[in-house]
Order: C-alpha cells, then structure tokens, then sequence
C-alpha cells in the first residue's frame, strides 16, 4: 500500500479475500487494536520478557557484545533483553565486567543472591522482576548452575519472545 495512514491498516485487517495473516510489530496497544479488529488470523504476542543465557562455555567476547547489544541498543522494543542468566563457574569473571559496562549504559541491575555477592551495586530482584518486560533501561540478573537452570528458569517465568544461549555447542 503506498500509504502510512493507519486508517487503512484498520480495513485492511478487516479483509480476509487479500490476507492471509497479520503479524503485527508495535507496541501493546497495536497489538491489542489488531487482536480486537481483525477479521484475518494473527499471529501476536503482548507482553514477555526476553532471556539470554552465559553457558560455561561460550566465547566471553561474543557473549559481552551479545548481551550489552541485546540490553542497550533499544530499550522499549519487545526483543530487548530483560533477563541475563549467566553460568555459576563464568559468573566471578564475567559478570563485574558486563556490570561495568552496563552501569556505563546507565542501566539499573537486580539480581539473585549470589549475584549481589559478586557486584555490589547488584539490587535485590523481586519475585515480579522475573516476570518483567521493563522496556526501560533495567536488567535482572541470575546465576544458574547449568544450561538446565537456565532453561527451567526461561520456561518458569514465560517468555513471548525469543530468547538466546549463548554457548559453543546449542544456539536457540
């Protein structure tokens, strides 16, 4: 359509003999107009918090310049990172840096326990700070055992969107 007049995406949703499907990129209230209105399947999501996960045995460069893109290149969009699970055995030489650099970034940090133990500037994580898609610039933060935490923690506190691990051997 040779128009950015949002009145024509509000007929074009309406009309199944030319779409086959809608898969809306905005923010909430987008969607939730799209769900409301179309009148053609859409594939949707509205609220998640996306996850990037440290293995043991990922490249530390790759890894630092994943997350601190992942994080910092735009906050209110539904694919930044919200959740960074690093693995216990990385997490004392890895995470002072990353903290570091996104302090520098301006980005609040909260974070598990152990976390805190290894930066101080770490806050506490709430329960809800799992759940949290922040849109702004703040990240939770959480030490696990293993690529299994990892992934047990992603599957516990629900994602919409796509999450990473970053490791030698599994990439999702």
């Amino acid at each position: 359509l040779n128009t950015t007049d949002r009145e024509a995406v509000g007929k074009l949703i309406t009309m199944p003999e030319f779409v086959d499907v809608i898969v809306p990129r905005g923010g909430k209230s987008l969607i939730e107009r799209i769900s409301k209105d179309a009148r053609v399947p859409v594939i949707k999501h509205l609220d998640g918090n996306c996850h990037v996960y440290i293995d043991d045995e990922a490249d530390f460069t790759k890894a630092f310049d994943i997350v601190l893109n992942a994080k910092t290149r735009r906050y209110g969009v539904c694919n930044a990172m919200e959740s960074m699970l690093v693995h216990k055995a990385v997490a004392e030489d890895m995470l002072p840096k990353l903290v570091a650099a996104f302090e520098e970034k301006g980005v609040e940090l909260v974070g598990c326990d152990l976390s805190r133990t290894i930066s101080a500037s770490i806050g506490l994580a709430t329960e809800e700070d799992w759940y949290t898609e922040y849109h702004a610039p703040k990240l939770s933060i959480k030490i696990v055992t293993d690529m299994d935490e990892a992934i047990a923690h992603i599957n516990q506190y629900g994602s919409h969107h796509t999450d990473a691990i970053v490791s030698q051997n599994y990439t999702k």
